[in-house]
């Protein structure tokens, strides 16, 4: 027979609440970490955590007089326990208001219901509670649950965390109100990190770290703002009242003669200081963005309104006379849509910097001395879908090429390394105490190839742990994400997630590289991130070792992404191919085919080509031909020949070769 939720009345009522309550306790872990993940992240980590311990507690059913809601019912035939029964019950009242809280997030209601006063326990004051910091793989997790709907996000916890057998998953969907359970637990399965890295495998760690809502940190709310908001309390009041005596007082022709002038002073309007928004400080530590929205507003003439304004007409307006002003490739040039963000007002080296960003943009400002614009300067650049790596510096001065760097408030570490010198240590960093570091060198744009200064950043553990990689500058406002996918291994995943490249293989990898590769951004100040993929190894014709293949893919804030393939051998990098506008080693085009002309060192030519893991044989045909069954080939051909080269993938498919501008021409020397 269906056990139906808490159907029970008097005594037996009483008896089936008392195990309900001894099962909610038991599972209650579980219970609060559905209901998290759940609920809307743009919540906030503290009021997620907060809510969804209100949401696992009010599961509990009444003793009677309550309407019943829909049961999980028992399989037929089955005998499943009815502690069981009565925690898929419990699971589907959560996920049941969970989703209901979902729906409200976004109206008037919701937003007024989750501020003030709480109706219900628990109630904390002067308290903001955040779960542990989990590794990268889990803050990338939480990127992709968050653009999940909600019952995909549901029947992901229910089959890949709580484990149940796919009949109650679709069971407690149902009974949660979910329209197309079926359709969410497709939706669940189909979740993945990118680059074939599944959800699935990641959330079982995270659920014990990233999205445990029940080992919590705890740290006070801001103590200055509660005794600064105590004392005006009364201020308020009484402003309120005298308002409101006001307004009844006045004319009404003239309140009805006001809209006009109303509307004529929004259409004039233009931004000043008074209207710059500001985030609260310690917002970054309680957020699921983290992006510059989280940066507080920092530095010595934050209050210096003279400075402000001068920046703002310059971004918003025509440009002041000697204000020089330029935009980073494929950044819209229109005015800011509404009151920018303040990020930064201070002295740096002299100059007056000013750093704002309006949701999708970042734009600095800049002028000599501390009185006037003379020889400003403005630099606009995209920052649209920044995240805890991209958003983590902006260059705020440059000088005797060196560069200083205003830090994310999430960065705890920072330092310099030298790309070409994988063996040396990273270097400390200074930074002061308005988040500025000192001067870092800066590689020149076609310059010899001396040294390639990177910054290597720690993320606070409060929002990852173990979290250090790198950035370089390019030349514009952010500096460029470094990562590496390394060659793959026995018994790996047919492709991997991009990682930091901080770890040995990474480093040595990039030394091999730094220089080569640097002329794929030369004059390009609008990269935000290069990933460096070993996707081949070969072993060289005559005893000559062996040679990785490698694409470094450059992607930019504008979308104009570039790829270069390199042949890495003893004697240095060789260039291959080079290629605008193509999705090759990227997640949309995760197989890639590249082929060179090779000198050995007895001074034969060859043809060598390589295929990444999916490719199952290589064909060349034209002057010379030749086939392998395997993913690498190398065959004699002339200096000047022209093959023609295809894969074949497991699907059978033909993948040609990737061609395109700055074909390397094999002599062997290298880059280096």
């Amino acid at each position: 027979m269906p056990v139906s939720r808490f159907r029970a009345t008097s005594r037996p009522a009483r008896r089936h609440v008392q195990r309900a309550e001894s099962v909610l306790v038991e599972q209650y872990g579980g219970l609060v970490r559905l209901a998290y993940l759940v609920l809307p992240a743009s919540a906030g980590r503290h009021r997620r955590v907060i809510r969804a311990h209100a949401l696992a507690q009010r599961a509990l059913p009444k003793a009677g007089g309550a309407r019943p809601a829909p049961g999980v019912p028992a399989p037929r035939g089955g005998a499943e326990p009815v502690a069981s029964l009565i925690g898929n019950d419990l699971r589907a009242a959560v996920l049941r208001a969970a989703l209901r809280d979902g729906r409200r997030a976004g109206t008037w209601t919701g937003r007024a219901a989750a501020v003030w006063p709480p109706r219900r326990m628990p109630i904390v004051l002067g308290l903001r509670l955040f779960p542990r910091s989990g590794n990268a793989d889990d803050m990338a997790l939480g990127r992709v649950l968050a653009g999940a709907e909600p019952a995909t996000r549901g029947a992901f916890v229910l089959r890949h965390v709580d484990g149940l057998p796919e009949p109650q998953v679709l069971e407690v969907l149902r009974s949660a109100g979910v329209d197309d359970p079926a359709g969410a637990l497709r939706a669940a399965d189909r979740l993945d990190l990118g680059n074939g890295t599944t959800a699935a495998s990641v959330l079982p760690a995270a659920a014990h770290s990233e999205f445990d809502a029940c080992t919590v940190h705890a740290q006070p709310t801001d103590l200055l703002r509660r005794r600064r908001r105590t004392r005006l309390t009364g201020a308020v009041l009484l402003a309120a009242l005298v308002t409101a005596t006001a307004l009844v007082a006045t004319d009404r022709d003239t309140a009805g003669s006001g809209g006009a002038g109303s509307d004529a002073a929004r259409s004039s309007y233009t931004p000043a200081a008074s209207d710059l928004r500001r985030t609260d400080p310690s917002l970054w530590a309680d957020t699921s963005r983290v992006d510059f929205t989280a940066w507080p507003a920092r530095g010595d003439r934050t209050d210096d309104a003279a400075l402000l304004n001068r920046a703002l007409e310059s971004w918003s307006g025509p440009a002041r006379a000697g204000t020089r002003v330029s935009f980073a490739p494929g950044t819209p040039t229109d005015p800011p849509p509404r009151s920018p963000q303040l990020l930064f007002a201070g002295e740096v080296d002299g100059t007056a910097v000013v750093l704002l960003h309006d949701g999708g943009r970042l734009a600095r400002y800049s002028e000599p001395g501390t009185s006037g614009s003379e020889d400003a300067a403005l630099a606009v650049a995209r920052a649209d879908d920044a995240d805890v790596t991209t958003a983590a510096a902006v260059a705020v001065a440059r000088r005797d090429g060196a560069a200083r760097y205003l830090l994310a408030p999430w960065i705890a570490e920072a330092g310099t390394r030298d790309l070409l010198r994988p063996d040396d240590a990273a270097r400390d960093l200074g930074v002061s105490a308005q988040g500025v570091t000192d001067a870092v060198p800066v590689a020149s744009a076609g310059g010899a190839c001396e040294r390639r200064p990177v910054l290597q950043l720690r993320s606070s553990s409060r929002i990852v742990e173990d979290h250090s990689f790198l950035v370089a500058d390019r030349g514009g406002l952010s500096p460029a994400h470094l990562t590496y996918t390394p060659l793959p291994g026995a018994g790996t995943p047919p492709a991997r997630q991009p990682r930091e490249a901080t770890g040995g293989a990474a480093l040595v990898a990039w030394s091999r590289l730094a220089c080569g590769t640097g002329a794929l951004f030369d004059g390009d100040t609008s990269v935000r991130a290069v990933n460096l993929w070993d996707f081949a190894d070969q072993r060289l014709p005559g005893d000559a070792g062996r040679a990785v293949w490698s694409c470094a893919r450059a992607v930019t804030w504008s979308g104009t992404d570039e790829v270069s393939v390199d042949l890495r051998t003893g004697d240095g990098a060789q260039r291959v191919v080079r290629a605008r506008g193509t999705a090759a080693c990227s997640r949309f085009g995760q197989h890639v085919v590249a082929d060179t002309h090779w000198r050995s060192p007895d001074g034969d030519w060859y043809v060598l080509a390589a295929g990444s893991r999916a490719v199952t044989g290589l064909r060349v045909t034209g002057r010379v031909e030749a086939e392998s069954d395997e993913r690498t080939l190398a065959v004699r051909a002339p200096r000047d020949s022209e093959p023609e080269v295809k894969g074949r993938l497991r699907t059978g498919e033909d993948l040609p070769a990737l061609t395109g501008d700055g074909d390397g021409d094999g002599d062997g020397d290298g880059d280096r």
